[in-house]
């Protein structure tokens, strides 16, 4: 519904072409910044009643106070995998969770995840690369959170969220002892939980349309080739630079596979790819737009450093796995049938496991 509103708006009245990069940023702009308006105001609307109502401060003692072993971030994890949001719309989310005391490694690790593995990009995933290979890079994108979170969560980084968060969190739990104490209905509750909810979206409304400007540029005017030049199989720089070019760029998951399955199939090592798509989906330059109104520049860049560093540890360890043990192990002869087409098959082998040694004899 919200996509041909777009098309229509863009297309129909203003007269775009969705052939020129023009009209395909102005469409991409409409279209993510209504549905990240929508979704932020509805999911602050259901975060404000459940601080309302459920006992969120509970939780947060429970998680602060007790071990869990790790457990905390697993779960955090799990949810993000099975919730269908790219970077920009898990933040909505993210905020309610800072919102009700939730720690903050364990807000990450939902936040790390979210936008890398959801239903869609799997079922994308499994038609294009077979099975082996997306339960690799699921089981990567869920540990990728699990311990990006441990290791953000034991750096005590709550000082530095902005001092807006700060007193969000602290109107929340006042108004929710007083509504208590009170035996306030929830028609009486509604009023309020709407205008808080209304003044977070404003509060952060200058960032979103900055962060999805910058985006839907990218989308638009970034010309077709332009990653593949520097990306090559012969660059052992080739993964780290990959994440530093996929920073700038805004796409989810879905978005983004068929892009990489071109990379894999002009002979850019699967490794590198998919650590491309990790820092496209996870680590936005519109992400960190919108992050800055919950966080310090300081918290931004630690956790985009941190999680960039993983990023390009498994690139690295994809690239490895797949020539030294997939393709070099009974499971290729059991697998070497997934994919699509033998022309894709061939060119994935060449891409990760031929290198310079073997062409010199």
């Amino acid at each position: 519904m919200i996509q041909d509103f777009a098309d229509w708006l863009v297309y129909g009245l203003f007269g775009l072409s969705a052939d020129t990069p023009i009209g395909v940023a102005v469409n991409f702009f409409f279209y993510d910044t209504i549905k990240i308006l929508i979704l932020l105001f509805f999911i602050s609307v259901l975060m404000g009643i459940i601080n309302a109502y459920f006992p969120i401060e509970r939780l947060r003692n429970y998680l602060v106070t007790h071990k869990m072993y790790g457990l905390q971030y697993l779960l955090a994890s799990i949810f993000g995998a099975i919730t269908p949001f790219c970077s920009c719309s898990s933040i909505p989310l993210f905020i309610g969770f800072v919102k009700g005391g939730i720690p903050l490694g364990v807000t990450f690790a939902f936040l790390i995840t979210s936008p890398l593995v959801n239903e869609v990009a799997v079922a994308m995933f499994l038609g294009s690369f077979g099975l082996k290979v997306t339960l690799i890079y699921v089981i990567s994108g869920i540990l990728l959170g699990v311990i990006g979170g441990f290791v953000l969560g034991k750096m005590k980084l709550a000082p530095y969220l902005s001092d807006w968060v700060k007193q969000i969190q602290a109107n929340s739990s006042v108004q929710s002892e007083e509504w208590e104490k009170d035996h306030t209905t929830f028609i009486k509750r509604l009023p309020t939980i709407i205008r808080d909810s209304w003044k977070i979206v404003s509060g952060v409304l200058v960032y979103i349309l900055i962060g999805i400007g910058i985006g839907a540029f990218m989308h638009g005017f970034v010309p077709e080739g332009f990653f593949e030049q520097y990306m090559s199989k012969d660059n052992w720089y080739a993964v780290p630079l990959s994440v530093i070019l996929a920073v700038p760029m805004y796409a989810n998951a879905a978005g983004i596979v068929p892009v990489i399955e071109v990379f894999v199939a002009k002979g850019i090592p699967m490794g590198t790819a998919i650590a491309f798509m990790m820092a496209v989906v996870g680590l936005s330059l519109p992400e960190a737009t919108l992050l800055k109104k919950v966080m310090t520049w300081k918290l931004i860049g630690i956790f985009f450093g941190t999680v960039a560093f993983f990023i390009i540890l498994s690139g690295y360890l994809f690239n490895y796995i797949l020539c030294n043990f997939y393709f070099n192990s009974r499971i290729y002869k059991l697998t070497q049938l997934t994919f699509r087409s033998f022309y894709v098959h061939n060119i994935f082998l060449q891409s990760n496991c031929y290198s310079s040694r073997d062409t010199n004899g």
